[in-house]
């Protein structure tokens, strides 16, 4: 099997395109912590060569996206409780920041409102998965206020990891119901150029959410 498939981007290998195809499975939900990963299956999903897919689970197991059990095959990684509080320590260092110190008349300002109107939207027709694509959305918007393509390169990362957190709890109403309002209120003190306030607001709401994620994943933990 070779060329370009779709999706593929001049320049962008093939394990590269089939990389970034996986991790978008991820990022949408459709793969969750724990999934195994079938070679023969996704070959002919994908259609690649079994050696391409390979090269490929090697490159995100390096991310930490995926591992390999011997004699099992090759899983979606399933963060612990370490994983959680560092994601989150990691966010409130890059997005608060962010916040803080941008104005409001920012170009990624458009983003945060399209995503904060999509998640609204999908609460509305019950779309819990495009709830959480959309606060993630969101919250890369956040990081865009800093003007640093490594800040939001490194955030893309992060963000793949904090898609695994949520997938772990497997009600993604439970988790998102709570947090849809308050980036609304986010977004708006921002406008109204309460930077500092709403810099506030995010660091109030990212420990909520860690310490509602850490209190459901540990009461996870319990029942297995």
């Amino acid at each position: 099997m070779s060329g370009l498939i779709s999706g593929q981007a001049p320049g962008q290998t093939l394990a590269e395109t089939v990389a970034d195809r996986i991790r978008d499975q991820v990022v949408s939900g459709r793969l969750t912590p724990g999934s195994h990963l079938s070679e023969l299956a996704l070959s002919e999903e994908l259609q690649v060569s079994r050696n391409t897919l390979r090269e490929v689970f090697r490159m995100l197991t390096k991310e930490g996206l995926l591992r390999h059990e011997a004699n099992r095959g090759v899983f979606v990684a399933t963060p612990n409780m370490s994983t959680i509080m560092d994601v989150y320590r990691v966010r409130r260092m890059i997005e608060c920041p962010a916040l803080a110190q941008a104005h409001a008349s920012h170009p990624a300002v458009r983003k945060m409102r399209a995503a904060v109107e999509a998640a609204h939207r999908c609460r509305t027709e019950g779309e819990w998965l495009g709830v959480g694509s959309a606060d993630i959305a969101f919250h890369a918007a956040v990081v865009e206020l800093a003007d640093s393509p490594r800040l939001s390169a490194f955030f893309f990362e992060v963000s793949l990891e904090l898609r695994l957190v949520f997938g772990l709890l497997r009600d993604p109403e439970f988790l998102h119901a709570p947090f849809v309002d308050q980036n609304l209120k986010i977004l708006t003190e921002f406008e109204e150029g309460k930077a500092a306030k709403a810099a506030e607001t995010m660091e109030a709401y990212l420990n909520q959410a860690e310490r509602f994620i850490m209190g459901a994943y540990g009461r996870l933990s319990s029942k297995s």
